[in-house]
């Protein structure tokens, strides 16, 4: 039969020790053996429930450690006299044996740890079914193009990191007045403002300000321009900024015969 240790929260003899260490906030290489034992022991004895089938460890480390005190509390002379017993071992020998013990199962545990991290992260992501690119098996991919005009599906990829952007870069909370802010007229402020730049302007240079409800409006006014073909979204690459140009449908409003009221 195979003995295994888990006791309360600590995952066998090791543990209990690091933990203990942890308590005293000392360095493993600084190890007080007297100090720990007793701790070691006192544990032991106050544990509400032992378990059989896994307490040999325990027992075992206890002993260890017992003879360790032990030794180390022994005069010189006496430990001299016991040096030519081949039953003898070095006290330090088997502090530093235990010391490294200690430092491995260190390493392993947070390495556990991390691994635990990861799947935790993991779990929180979704991943969607490969795309069907057998259209392009015998195509150079490199040459395919991907600039054009952005869809509706890319100002919203564009909107969502602007928005985690907002969020990372949040200052201070501050209280600030509510305001309405309709969408028509965020829809002729853009407008005028790419009337009067006569060049395309980037996604995020029309979010002037970080509060969330001017976001949204804004986004809201640029997919309505959209649709009016008032403005053009162009996309040189996937994931590049968007750049917004005036379309077919801004003649109307250059000339100011246009004013959009939502």
């Amino acid at each position: 039969m195979e003995y295994k240790v888990k006791i309360d929260a600590f995952e066998g003899p090791l543990d209990l020790l690091l933990h203990l260490i942890k308590k005293l906030e000392i360095d493993i290489y600084d190890i007080p053996v007297a100090e720990i034992t007793d701790q070691y022991l006192d544990f032991i004895h106050h544990m509400q429930k032992l378990e059989l089938n896994i307490a040999s460890e325990y027992l075992l480390m206890a002993a260890t450690l017992i003879a360790m005190k032990s030794k180390m509390l022994l005069p010189k002379t006496e430990l001299q006299s016991v040096n030519d017993d081949d039953s003898y071992e070095d006290p330090e020998m088997t502090r530093e044996a235990l010391m490294q013990q200690l430092l491995d199962y260190r390493q392993y545990k947070e390495a556990a740890e991390a691994l635990k991290e990861n799947e935790q992260g993991r779990m929180q992501l979704y991943s969607k079914p490969p795309s069907d690119l057998t259209a392009y098996e015998n195509n150079d991919l490199t040459s395919i193009p991907v600039s054009g005009r952005a869809t509706v599906h890319d100002m919203l990829h564009a909107f969502r990191r602007l928005m985690l952007k907002n969020k990372l870069e949040k200052p201070l909370n501050t209280k600030i007045d509510r305001q309405v802010l309709p969408i028509g007229q965020q829809m002729n402020l853009v407008m005028n403002k790419l009337v009067s730049a006569k060049h395309p302007l980037s996604f995020q240079s029309l979010f002037s300000y970080p509060d969330r409800t001017h976001l949204i409006v804004t986004f809201l006014a640029l997919l309505e321009l959209m649709k009016l073909n008032a403005i053009h979204c162009m996309q040189n690459e996937n994931f590049d900024d968007i750049m917004i140009n005036l379309g077919e449908g801004a003649d109307d409003f250059e000339t100011g015969e246009n004013s959009f009221d939502y």
